[in-house]
């Protein structure tokens, strides 16, 4: 503006001089000093710690925040960085600018943190540094893990699970929910006993919580006790253990179900003989016959129980001669069906007679002649069930088809290793369980069952977590002769992030079962 005007100005300038200890030219401050002068005569970490212990239970991974909290922390997580920080005192006498680790040995027990602080020093100077400060990690049991090593049984909540069919499939399943969402971290033991699953928890809330879960997946009822353990009169406390105990439905998925007169009525006249074709917290019901679909709650189900006329280990092999679809492909909540008059005749009838079944089945748009199907054989099945008998002049097909079958086409993979892994969880086995014979032979063909359902279903591994088998290697030669329409799983729907040593696999053997 000055010079706009026409007036003369004078050119501001910032002038310098000699530090007074080194000599180097510098601008002026009030010490007079460079920065690397001053920062040797003023030490601004002076009183802040250096040397920390810290203690870490090593049965649970958590680290002691004083006076009695205890934090879960992974190494070199955010998590632990805030907790070495504010483990720290006096550090509001300074500001904090950076945090990060500085690499150590895992078995050093050792944590190092280079931290970055500044602080004014002589009035308008700030002065930044950085110093390391060194955690020295001590090993201590927490309460809850040092009551688990006195006594595994001192437990202050039980979950029974039971759900009373002759196999484990629901179980199988249940499983591996259980281990994606992560529901059973607080247990303190996990104990496979028969038809069911016993869950030990440190705390009453744990329990409630787990039980919460599991009527969120499946129909359940439950019902739950307490038993006093000790009481103080003087201060009036008392110590209770509690038990859980929570019924499955035995309803399973490709069960087959006559429903009670009052049921099928309630549902608009559904049935009275259909599928189970899905179970969550609710059960899904489908009539074969006219592909109506129904659903019944928990509340519902145990209000009027029943029980499956036939099981999913009572399924008979068939061969396809002939299909023809009568109806359009009709979309029912998600799944597609379309429905057919078939003609079939059972895999173990070729060469004793000539036994073939006329059929409607709602499988036309899965079934070609000459494939093979699972079905239940209800023209030599000799069944005494209260509700069927409860319908009076009821038309029972000879045959109801559930699922195609592909075991000619799987026996050509047979004893190869699948590009898959699932978890399992840590579980001791009753022994009442281990006592008894061909029972391990029957679990081991019970989930290879499973396994192939997963692969057959996709809706059914939509809420698994399924993981990447390092030991699989493809093989175009396999591809081509193991056929291309059997069912499996693309590696774009495997987890990638599964590390497993050689160690680890050799101490913990069912840790991962393909």
């Amino acid at each position: 503006m000055a010079q706009d005007a026409g007036m003369f100005t004078v050119a501001q300038t910032i002038g310098s001089v000699l530090c007074c200890k080194c000599g180097i030219i510098m601008q002026p401050n009030t010490a007079n000093m460079c920065a690397r002068c001053l920062r040797s005569e003023v030490d601004i970490t002076e009183g802040l710690q250096k040397h920390v212990i810290i203690h870490h239970c090593a049965e649970c991974d958590t680290f002691l925040q004083p006076p009695k909290t205890w934090i879960k922390a992974q190494l070199e997580s955010k998590e632990l960085l805030t907790f070495c920080v504010k483990r720290l005192k006096n550090l509001n006498k300074v500001r904090l600018v950076h945090a990060e680790f500085i690499w150590t040995e895992p078995h050093s027990k050792r944590i190092k943190v280079k931290l970055m602080v500044q602080k004014e020093v002589l009035s308008t100077t700030i002065l930044e540094q950085a110093f390391t400060v060194e955690y020295v990690v001590q090993d201590l049991m927490c309460e809850s893990c040092m009551r688990v090593q006195a006594n595994p049984d001192q437990w202050i909540a039980a979950v029974q699970l039971r759900q009373h069919v002759s196999h484990r499939r629901t179980f199988f399943y249940l499983e591996q929910l259980i281990l994606k969402h992560d529901a059973a971290k607080h247990a303190i033991r996990i104990r496979q006993v028969d038809q069911g699953i016993d869950f030990f928890f440190n705390n009453r809330s744990h329990g409630v919580k787990f039980v919460d879960f599991v009527g969120n997946v499946a129909p359940i009822k439950s019902r739950n006790d307490k038993q006093l353990v000790s009481h103080d009169r003087k201060s009036n406390n008392y110590n209770y253990k509690y038990t859980f105990s929570v019924e499955i439905s035995p309803i399973c998925r490709e069960d087959l179900i006559c429903l009670p007169p009052k049921v099928a009525i309630g549902l608009g006249n559904f049935g009275p003989l259909v599928i189970c074709h899905k179970v969550s917290n609710n059960i899904a019901l489908l009539d074969p016959f006219t592909l109506r679909q129904s659903f019944l709650n928990a509340d519902q189900y145990w209000g009027l129980p029943f029980k499956a006329l036939l099981s999913s280990r009572q399924l008979v092999e068939y061969i396809v001669l002939d299909i023809e679809a009568v109806s359009y492909e009709i979309n029912v909540s998600g799944f597609k069906y379309v429905l057919a008059d078939a003609q079939v005749a059972r895999v173990s009838d070729f060469g004793k007679n000539d036994t073939i079944f006329n059929i409607r089945t709602h499988l036309g748009h899965l079934l070609s002649p000459g494939d093979n199907a699972l079905g239940y054989d209800l023209y030599s099945a000799n069944s005494n069930d209260i509700e069927l008998d409860k319908y009076k002049g009821l038309a029972i097909p000879d045959v109801i088809l559930i699922k195609k079958s592909y075991e000619e086409k799987r026996q050509r993979k047979r004893g190869k290793p699948r590009s898959w892994k699932l978890k399992s969880l840590d579980m001791d086995v009753d022994d009442t369980i281990r006592g008894r014979g061909g029972n391990e032979e029957k679990m081991n063909s019970e989930y290879e069952q499973f396994l192939r359902d997963l692969e057959e279903n996709p809706d059914l591994r939509f809420n698994l977590s399924l993981y990447r088998n390092k030991e699989y290697e493809p093989s175009e030669m396999a591809s081509v002769t193991d056929g291309g329409d059997l069912p499996s799983i693309l590696l774009d729907e495997l987890l990638a992030d599964l590390d497993l040593s050689d160690e680890e696999e050799d101490e913990n053997d069912d840790g991962m079962r393909e």
